[in-house]
């Protein structure tokens, strides 16, 4: 029996674009001001240091194990895994998010999954649980945020995947599918696409000046006139802006 999974609506590549490279403190703090006052995904961390990666969401939900529903026949067939299905989904950017209840015991994939996930261009793993195989995934090509590692498989222990590319709660925010996920090492941020363009405005104004900032206070500048930005020192800012410009 196949399951129908839906797939997801992606943003347009050039909104990922403009997101690219601010960082998810940058994004979470702009976030704030825009109103969401949560977007951080509290729990998985990065297990690929120095990766950057920001990518539309693929969505998978686990749920408490119930045998009547999920009984040994479930994973004999494999078209009814939901976390081989969603995965069917993939293309090239995409990041796939699941909520995985904090579960420690359960592997929601293992090397094969992610070896094909990464082959149809999938670019990162947000896991609110954990990863099995992890040291032949450790060498594959994608960003990990996980809470961690096991040697066991998901359906072997407590949890089940119950529903692909549907709303979740990821680290007790949530995620829709084909929201833009931004993942560094400083963890993971939600930004809804509705909020994107503002963000990226915002965003990469503020990235500028940090630039700015972080050079004056690296020569021994004050903090209380660098840092924020104050109103009498963005004149010289304006001026150190033009001058790369010109550069």
């Amino acid at each position: 029996m196949m399951i129908d999974v839906p797939d997801i609506v992606r943003p347009p590549r050039e909104l990922m674009d403009a997101l690219q490279g601010i960082g998810s403190a940058t994004c979470a703090g702009e976030m704030s001001r825009l109103g969401i006052r949560q977007p951080h995904i509290q729990g998985p961390v990065a297990w690929t240091p120095g990766r950057s990666i920001v990518g539309p969401a693929l969505t998978l939900q686990f749920m408490p194990k119930r045998e009547d529903m999920y009984g040994a026949g479930e994973y004999e067939d494999r078209e009814r895994q939901l976390h081989r299905r969603v995965l069917y989904h993939t293309q090239p950017g995409d990041i796939v998010v699941v909520d995985a209840r904090g579960d420690m015991t359960s592997g929601v994939f293992g090397e094969m999954m992610l070896t094909y996930f990464m082959g149809k261009g999938g670019i990162g793993v947000v896991i609110d649980g954990c990863i099995r195989d992890y040291p032949h995934a450790k060498t594959l090509d994608l960003g990990y945020w996980l809470r961690g590692v096991t040697p066991n498989f998901h359906t072997q222990t407590n949890i089940v995947p119950f529903a692909a590319n549907v709303p979740i709660a990821c680290g007790d925010v949530l995620v829709m599918p084909g929201d833009i996920i931004v993942a560094d090492d400083d963890g993971v941020v939600v930004v809804p696409i509705s909020l994107a363009p503002e963000l990226a405005k915002k965003a990469g104004e503020h990235a500028e000046w940090e630039v700015f900032t972080r050079i004056k206070l690296a020569e021994g500048g004050e903090l209380r006139d660098y840092y924020p930005l104050s109103e009498e020192k963005w004149p010289e800012y304006e001026a150190w802006q033009k001058e790369q410009d010109e550069t």
